[in-house]
């Protein structure tokens, strides 16, 4: 069911939500977790634009109500700094399809886990090829921790918020004003933790690492400044920096001293601002692992050492630690060696599309069916040396947009195998990243803030909706 318009919604809500001077009250939490909050994560997606943007409020003002709140893990990561607590990697996981579903599936091996450190994120290239803006992105995640009686930080987070390094070549401006604006959509929606990827900027020519860094430092700099102008009151919003590009060569605590040690700089110079809570590093391992012609993972060998010294200088420097990147189809057995060398936050995506797209429940016909338009519409990014299956194993990411709506409207019975499926892998990665049972920690240390969003409102005009009364 999906609302026809915002009178409808409104009507709907009688006797279960209330809505008075634009402040929601519950009134009725159980048939709010029942068909309503279903009802609003579609609206919040597949409705008209007034249905969308009275939904997506609707849900963030019931999160708000019921203690489902956006929030920063930036100071559970400057605990770690001073030592508070260690041993733990955090699992930042990435949710490019039907990210009401998954996200309940995340959310109850939570709550099964005791855990809480945990992050949910979608990166700038992420939300083009998944169609999913940063307001929808959030409310799914706020209706998914609704739907679940989930209440405490939602930690949700903006992945590789990356300078375009061609643009940056011919149009410096251009190409930063483009990640200042991504930022100034995703700070009001929700997004209180930002990686900012300016690593895309480093270049090796110069022979000193400051001069190669300078670029990654200094624009580092410049938006770390313009998010936090947007922050909202009371937040401190988790910021990421990175010092090489993910697939690259193996980062060094050299490059690592002097990005730092010119962000630092750079930073004073524009006032008094907190600086990085998180520092990503490369070790060894790509986005989406490496495809062997049969389909298989090429072994990849991460360098743990040069892992653990990162970290440790990273803390050394002020912030939580070093961040792993490309990880999630590694082999299994390693995942427990992250928390053993300190690693702050891992991020995963690749190996979750793959656990649902793999499952044996899901519909054979319709894997085909997007093999089909892979072939017909990403035809110009086959290699000469892909196999068929390397070919659409590489690209299938891409088809998760056009194919959003079949993939929300999965028969149940397939849903409730896939999505099984899915909250056993999540609660593999909390039990292995020794971030099961971190709800009390978390909460010593984050407190989410109260935050509210004016009702929208909507005139009489052509296409507009009813107009809304309190």
């Amino acid at each position: 069911m999906i609302h026809e318009s915002v009178y409808e919604i409104q009507q709907n809500l009688k006797g279960i939500v209330g809505i008075d001077k634009g402040r929601v009250e519950v009134l009725d939490d159980a048939k709010v977790r029942g068909q309503l909050i279903d009802t609003l994560a579609r609206d919040a997606v597949f409705g008209t634009k007034s249905v969308r943007t009275f939904s997506r409020w609707l849900i963030w003002e019931i999160g708000q109500a019921l203690g489902a709140r956006p929030a920063s893990i930036h100071d559970y990561y400057m605990a770690r700094a001073r030592d508070a607590w260690s041993k733990r990697t955090v699992p930042a996981m990435n949710m490019r399809f039907t990210t009401y579903d998954s996200g309940r599936a995340a959310i109850r091996a939570a709550i099964k886990s005791e855990s809480a450190a945990f992050i949910f994120e979608i990166a700038r290239s992420e939300m083009g090829y998944t169609y999913q803006e940063p307001p929808e992105f959030s409310a799914m995640l706020i209706a998914a921790a609704i739907k679940e009686g989930y209440t405490g930080p939602i930690f949700i987070q903006g992945d590789h918020f990356q300078v375009n390094a061609k643009k940056f070549a011919k149009d410096p401006e251009g190409a930063i004003q483009e990640v200042k604006d991504l930022a100034a959509i995703a700070i009001p929606a929700g997004f209180w933790n930002i990686d900012i990827d300016t690593s895309t900027l480093v270049t090796l020519e110069p022979q000193s690492l400051s001069e190669q860094q300078f670029h990654n430092y200094m624009r580092s700099a410049e938006l770390t400044k313009f998010i936090r102008d947007l922050e909202p009151d009371g937040v401190t919003i988790s910021l990421g920096g990175e010092i090489g590009e993910v697939g690259e060569k193996n980062s060094t605590v050299e490059e690592l001293d002097a990005y730092v040690e010119g962000y630092k700089q750079a930073l004073g110079d524009l006032g008094n601002y907190a600086g990085l809570s998180k520092i990503s590093v490369q070790t060894g391992t790509s986005h989406g692992g490496v495809l062997l012609p049969d389909g298989t993972q090429a072994e990849v060998a991460v360098d743990f050492e040069t892992l653990n010294k990162l970290g440790e200088r990273a803390r050394q420097l002020g912030s939580g630690g070093a961040v792993q990147h490309g990880a999630s189809t590694l082999p299994e057995a390693l995942f427990n060696k992250f928390p053993a060398v300190d690693t702050l936050e891992i991020h995963l995506a690749t190996g979750f599309m793959n656990a649902f797209l793999d499952h044996p429940a899901f519909p054979a016909d319709l894997l085909q069916e997007m093999y089909a338009h892979i072939d017909a519409n990403h035809a110009n990014e086959r290699k000469s040396s892909h196999t068929d299956i390397v070919f659409h194993l590489s690209t299938r990411k891409k088809v998760l947009g056009p194919f959003k709506p079949e993939l929300w409207a999965l028969p149940e019975s397939v849903k409730q195998e896939v999505y099984a499926g899915l909250e056993s892998h999540y609660r593999f990665f909390y039990d292995k990243l020794n971030a099961a049972g971190t709800k009390d920690l978390v909460d010593q240390f984050v407190k989410p803030v109260e935050s509210h969003k004016p009702m929208p409102t909507f005139g009489r005009g052509a296409g507009d909706d009813q107009g809304l009364a309190d």
